[in-house]
């Protein structure tokens, strides 16, 4: 199986847009705590790509990178750069997102050592992200050096149950 991870430009959106939304909206019908709550629509993911994180790549703000397993875009994350002036030195990590059908293919991994390899070229230090606390992707954070900064009880409500869960903040120093 052939795993490529590209880093998605304006010119890219139009045609990962479905997939993008596809790979959205399988994660959060699976369980994914990424800041959606069932019932979750397709149209509400496709909105989510289009009104929030194209115009961001649009203007800079962010970079996006996709993970294509034997060409077809199974898994995606974001870098937001876009920080106040205090905060240049850092990045945030946001929606690290695996089709749950191409899981455990390596692509979350590949697609975090990618963004971690952008931000180093940008100049940037730190990189800071949030989970939901015990998830499999804190594993994967930690695994990959990231650090925890503290957790914050009943931050989010449960993508699909009306209880009120953790987050984890974590940390990796780039330098």
């Amino acid at each position: 199986m052939t795993l490529d991870i590209r880093k998605l430009n304006a010119p890219d959106l139009k045609t990962v847009h479905t997939p993008l939304a596809e790979i959205l909206w399988a994660c959060v019908q699976n369980g994914a705590s990424i800041g959606f709550t069932l019932p979750f629509t397709r149209q509400e993911a496709a909105h989510f790509w289009r009104d929030r994180v194209f115009p961001a790549v649009q203007h800079k703000e962010a970079h996006l990178f996709g993970a294509f397993l034997q060409g077809d875009l199974v898994g995606t994350v974001q870098l937001h750069i876009g920080l106040p002036a205090n905060q240049q030195h850092r990045a945030d990590v946001a929606k690290l997102l695996v089709h749950p059908k191409a899981r455990r293919a390596g692509a979350a991994r590949a697609l975090m050592q990618s963004l971690e390899s952008e931000a180093r070229g940008l100049g940037r230090q730190l990189l800071v992200l949030d989970t939901r606390s015990g998830d499999p992707s804190q594993h994967l954070y930690e695994s990959l050096g990231y650090q925890v900064a503290g957790s914050i009880p009943g931050f989010c409500r449960h993508p699909a149950k009306d209880s009120y869960e953790a987050t984890t903040y974590l940390y990796k120093a780039l330098v």
